[in-house]
């Protein structure tokens, strides 16, 4: 009998362990350098406690603009297999996430989860199909583009706001962060921790252009003598305000009991604008450590056995949904790009990857490979190549000319200011056979002409699907 006992006492944390609840959260053009612990004059306390005592992911790599990252922790496919590997989707374009690839919500959905969404959808919304709740979400709140006006939800002309597929206002007056954590809470206060487990996928407009904060946060880098600066760090602290609200929430309600806390941005700054990514080379849309390497954590009470500390491997953008996929019951289909690495951001554990794909661009006709320790960039990396100081000095255009390849040491120059091309032919021979063998499996860009069958004077003023 006692031998009886033991066992089922043994065997209980197995029988009775629960799916957890996921929650991911994206900033828009965050730069590295715009977060309290890698700049202490940035007040972000909520997102700086969750890291300090999570796990601050180093080496967590995104793409260099918003669709194509987006496309990553939907599908765990690298946007040139999906057609998503040229720029962002713009509002006229018939350009959007292929129907045949399964979504992460989808999947969790078939595991029994609730799924929610509420923010920046910006994966094609020409026709219903491709739009959020038609691609595994239980609910919607938010808007299909990529920008917008934070107070009056418009862009180009049109106005773009959803709850599920319904045009919806919010109240007037409010601001986007704000509007965005009030409909999470929502969602918390609605669901059940014990009885579901929930997927909640909270992609925030904040801290994309237009540069809009309440005046308040921006009151805080009242010792920031450019307004741009100053308006960009007062939206990133508004943005750390609705993490601790949404945060104290599933706090209250008891999700943090059994919840996985995923945050990264979808790719670095932009620097021409008024974001930083100080000491990283270039900036968003560029191939550069600046465009590409994501500032990212993840937290919980409960599921992650190392904690408080940084971690140092390699990460790609793809690797969310095999790994939050794995961790709540599923098994990712075979021949994705993403691999598994809960066993990495949980406990430490070497990276399940040692090569990833930063893009393969036949439009712009360049491209990017990690391996090892070793970067290679073929072609020009994109417009802004320089180590962007803060404001008052912003990064201009500058059309350098570059040889057709680079190859950098991330390791030994995680800034890459040396170009070792020449003195190791070898490494970059065989980096180049990597790309090229990549390069077959792509397919075409699907980078359409703008279409005025799109125009919100069609849809009574709104950006609407129905028109591919």
């Amino acid at each position: 009998m006692l031998f009886v006992t033991l066992t089922l006492l043994t065997l209980l944390p197995y029988v009775t362990c629960k799916p957890p609840h996921i929650i991911f959260i994206v900033a828009d053009d965050l730069g590295w350098n715009d977060v309290g612990w890698h700049n202490d004059a940035m007040y972000t306390p909520n997102l700086d406690k969750l890291a300090s005592n999570g796990v601050i992911l180093n080496s967590s790599y995104v793409q260099p603009v918003c669709s194509p990252s987006r496309n990553c922790f939907m599908t765990g496919y690298y946007p040139f297999h999906t057609g998503l590997q040229h720029s962002a989707i713009i509002p006229e374009q018939a350009a959007y996430l292929p129907s045949n690839f399964t979504t992460l919500p989808q999947k969790l959905k078939e595991l029994g989860y609730v799924t929610h969404m509420v923010g920046k959808w910006h994966l094609g919304f020409c026709n219903w199909k491709f739009t959020p709740t038609y691609r595994g979400f239980d609910s919607f709140m938010g808007y299909y583009n990529g920008a917008e006006d934070y107070y009056e939800h418009t862009i180009v002309g049109g106005y773009d706001f959803r709850f599920n597929t319904t045009v919806f206002h919010p109240s007037k007056g409010e601001y986007s962060a704000h509007t965005i954590a009030s409909r999470a809470i929502d969602v918390i206060n609605a669901v059940d921790p014990d009885a579901q487990p929930m997927y909640l996928y909270l992609p925030f407009q904040s801290v994309h252009e237009p540069l809009e904060v309440p005046e308040s946060f921006e009151r805080i880098y009242a010792n920031i003598s450019t307004k741009s600066r100053r308006t960009y760090c007062g939206m990133i602290s508004a943005l750390d305000e609705a993490v601790g609200n949404i945060t104290s929430a599933l706090r209250s309600r008891g999700f943090m009991n059994n919840a996985l806390l995923v945050f990264t941005t979808d790719n670095g700054g932009p620097s021409y604008t008024a974001a930083n990514n100080l000491p990283l080379r270039g900036a968003k849309t560029t191939l550069w450590e600046g465009g590409t390497k994501g500032v990212a954590f993840v937290y919980s009470d409960t599921l992650l056995k190392k904690t408080k500390y940084t971690n140092t491997e390699m990460m790609h953008a793809v690797d969310w949904f095999p790994t939050l996929l794995t961790l709540a019951g599923g098994k990712p289909d075979a021949g994705m790009d993403g691999v598994n690495q809960w066993a990495t951001v949980s406990n430490g554990a070497p990276s399940a990857r040692t090569e990833f794909v930063y893009n393969i661009d036949e439009i712009d006709k360049n491209a990017a490979i990690r391996v090892g320790q070793y970067k290679l960039i073929e072609g020009s990396p994109g417009a802004f190549n320089g180590w962007t100081p803060l404001p008052p000095m912003l990064e201009t255009v500058v059309n350098e000319m570059f040889p057709p390849y680079q190859l950098f040491d991330i390791d030994a120059d995680p800034t890459e200011h040396f170009d070792i091309a020449d003195q190791h032919p070898d490494v970059v021979k065989r980096l180049q056979d990597r790309i090229n063998f990549h390069r077959t499996t792509a397919v075409p860009a699907n980078y359409p002409l703008p279409d005025p069958a799109s125009n919100p004077k069609h849809f009574g003023g709104n950006w609407s699907p129905g028109w591919c």
